[in-house]
């Protein structure tokens, strides 16, 4: 992995933040941290290091946060060029063009609570050359439509919802995933109309200033109301900063053997050693983490690309064996080529942190002290599993399923934003948030909240990892459930509920329940006496 900071060309000061390159397979250079690179880059440069294929990319490292009014072009020209030659591809070129993925990364995991913008670079100018080099017209129209969309979001301030409009009126009962190149073209012209009427201003037609404008946006979500709510919540300090790595595009809308997935390299709520993975085939990554899409599990990957999920099955065994621990992981799919975006320590629940820990020094990748350090805390309160009952011989019957994103038993109020919730629970009740789609800009309602339900989004998505990781019941993907805010009410299925009215959610086997249902507590007594033998061997 060649990971080599580049010399700063528009600052001559010694102390000036530097900017990086990753891209080949030499080691990481001698005192390069996470803290440097956000822990994106430096787990991406590990990646690399082991042989994973990565796409290049350059990276503006941490400090940079905390200075962006010296962020001009010439900043990151020596690592553009660089990508460019790495690539043999050119931004803003009409013939060869560059797109780019801008993403954030903090020294630490803050899933979801930054900004990203994909397939930077595409223009009027340059949308011919990418038609040219694929052969896929469907790709480059989709692509650019999802660039007007995200860049009128996250960088002009548009509302998504004006975004939505267009894709709704111009679809109907169609998934978008099956809209050909000429609809996706009128999409993309209705998003310029959108982009221009919203934002005052013509969508940019320069890569240059999209680059730059993107890379700004990034930064500046440092300081969005969510990613401040989530390092609140965390503890965690304002100071850090988060980088940006500006990265190579792959591309999982490319039709036929090409998709997006997030997956998890052993289960993050029981711990059974085999990879739960999200996947949707002929989609760029931002519809499974965004929480806006439902996403399959893996069998129709490894139905329909046996070989791709082969390589991918190994390359969760090769990220535990580098990093020494459960990864939560992107990855994306063109053409039937596996590339690998990102990979993280995965958010578990306590009777998955139990099992992985013990599993792991089972398997003779960490230590007993290890393991010992991973496990302390954990006991027979904290590793009990509520699970659903049905009292006096009664048989239950759910009124719902969905995927569960994180395990356990809630009962409580239905509430349909922030305010109720908080409404309600300081009336001292237990209280079940309802959302259409698994939002990240939900961080302080789901904080406060009992339990997660939704209508969209994959178990995977960054709301799910963040509920999860906050010890919530989360239930999504409900297809039987359609959320009217207009006059506060749910249907699920045939039947309506209001706010106030009380619902199950079992995250066990992601079933909805009418009502409060009886819950038991089950101790989990087998991984309970392995932990006493783990201890025990330390005495």
């Amino acid at each position: 992995m060649n990971i080599r900071p580049e010399p700063n060309l528009a600052q001559g000061a010694p102390s000036a933040p530097q900017i990086f390159f990753i891209g080949g397979t030499e080691p990481l250079s001698e005192g390069v941290t996470s803290d440097m690179l956000g822990f994106k880059a430096f787990n991406l440069a590990g990646m690399a290091a082991i042989g994973l294929r990565v796409p290049p990319a350059f990276v503006l490292g941490t400090q940079w946060c905390a200075r962006q009014e010296e962020i001009t072009p010439d900043i990151w020209r020596s690592g553009l060029d660089r990508l460019e030659t790495a690539t043999d591809l050119c931004l803003g070129d009409a013939r060869k063009p560059l797109l780019l993925s801008v993403r954030s990364g903090a020294p630490v995991s803050m899933p979801g609570m930054m900004e990203t913008l994909l397939n930077i670079g595409l223009t009027d100018a340059t949308l011919p050359g990418i038609i040219r080099m694929t052969g896929n017209p469907r790709l480059a129209w989709d692509a650019f439509r999802r660039l007007v969309a995200s860049y009128g979001e996250v960088v002009a301030g548009v509302d998504s919802r004006c975004f939505d409009d267009d894709l709704e009126n111009l679809r109907g009962d169609t998934d978008e995933r099956e809209l050909d190149f000429v609809a996706l073209r009128d999409l993309a012209r209705m998003h310029l109309e959108t982009f221009e009427r919203e934002a005052a201003a013509p969508f940019p037609q320069s890569a240059e200033v999209q680059l730059r404008e993107a890379i700004l946006a990034v930064f500046r979500s440092w300081n969005s109301e969510k990613a401040s709510a989530y390092r609140e919540l965390r503890g965690l300090s304002h100071a850090m900063g988060t980088a940006v790595t500006v990265q190579r595009m792959v591309f999982g809308n490319a039709g036929g053997m090409s998709g997006a997935g997030v997956g998890f390299t052993r289960n993050p709520s029981n711990g059974d050693p085999a990879p739960w993975v999200d996947f949707l085939f002929n989609a760029q990554g931002e519809d499974v983490v965004s929480g806006r899409r439902s996403a399959h599990g893996h069998g129709e990957l490894a139905a329909a690309a046996p070989q791709v999920w082969a390589e991918l099955v190994e390359a969760t065994k090769r990220l535990e064996r580098h990093f020494q621990d459960m990864q939560d992981f992107e990855f994306t799919v063109q053409d039937g080529q596996l590339y690998l975006l990102q990979t993280r320590t995965g958010k578990r629940t306590p009777q998955a942190a139990a099992r992985i820990a013990l599993d792991l020094l089972d398997e003779g990748l960490i230590d007993r002290h290890t393991a010992l350090e991973r496990t302390q805390g954990l006991d027979a309160r904290s590793l009990a599993v509520r699970v659903v009952t049905a009292g006096d011989g009664k048989h239950l019957v759910p009124i719902a399923s969905a995927s569960s994103a994180s395990s356990g038993v809630v009962c409580g109020e239905i509430a349909l934003d922030e305010v109720r919730v908080r409404e309600r629970k300081a009336a001292g009740c237990a209280v079940i948030l309802v959302r259409r789609d698994a939002e990240t800009r939900d961080i302080s309602a789901l904080d406060l909240a009992d339990g997660l339900l939704t209508q969209r989004g994959a178990r995977t998505s960054h709301a799910a990892v963040v509920a999860r990781q906050l010890g919530k019941v989360c239930l999504v993907g409900c297809d039987a459930l359609s959320v009217h805010e207009t006059d506060a009410t749910i249907s699920i299925g045939d039947l309506s509920f209001r706010e106030g009215d009380k619902i199950t959610l079992d995250g066990n086997e992601g079933h909805v329940y009418a009502g409060i249902t009886e819950v038991r507590e089950q101790i989990p007594a087998d991984l309970l006496a392995r932990l006493d033998k783990l201890r025990e061997s330390q005495a």
